[in-house]
């Protein structure tokens, strides 16, 4: 294998676990209450999907003959951004909390934005030549993160 090959699963769980961050994300943002057991857990599915977005991309480098890119450099942000957004909730600053979080969901926005507008990238050409596919993987990853903000906000039994 090349350095610019790429695990032939690693492009479709990298781009799971962004659609599923991206789900989460807009049901934080739009939730009016914050802080709470369901933010909570809803916020570390959250976080772990986004770490393994931004972890996965870094083994993506087939847009760019196997070297790194400024959309790599993006992931580098994200993972400080993501970070310091993860330390302020675990310290109790709420506004920079906040303000991390969101930024890093904008973040995740704009990347969803350039890897569907591009034709020659992997989500369009799915869309073009395995339509049923890529719809079932969108089913899919809606139905992870419906089911997780259905279960956090279960009781616990006892």
């Amino acid at each position: 294998m090349s350095d610019n090959d790429v695990i032939p699963w690693l492009i479709p769980l990298h781009a799971a676990g962004a659609t599923v961050a991206l789900v989460l994300g807009a049901y934080q943002l739009i939730r009016r209450v914050k802080g709470d057991r369901r933010h909570r857990i809803i916020g570390v599915v959250w976080v772990v999907a986004m770490y393994w977005t931004v972890s996965s991309s870094f083994w993506i480098k087939e847009l760019n003959d196997g070297r790194f890119s400024w959309i790599h450099g993006l992931s580098v942000f994200t993972f400080i951004t993501l970070s310091i957004g993860l330390w302020a909730a675990l310290t109790g600053r709420r506004h920079a909390h906040r303000g991390f979080m969101t930024g890093s969901y904008l973040g995740l926005i704009g990347a969803f934005i350039g890897a569907v507008v591009v034709p020659a990238r992997d989500i369009p050409q799915w869309a073009v030549h395995q339509p049923l596919a890529l719809t079932a993987a969108a089913l899919g990853c809606a139905a992870v993160a419906t089911a997780v903000i259905l279960l956090s906000g279960r009781r616990s039994p006892g």
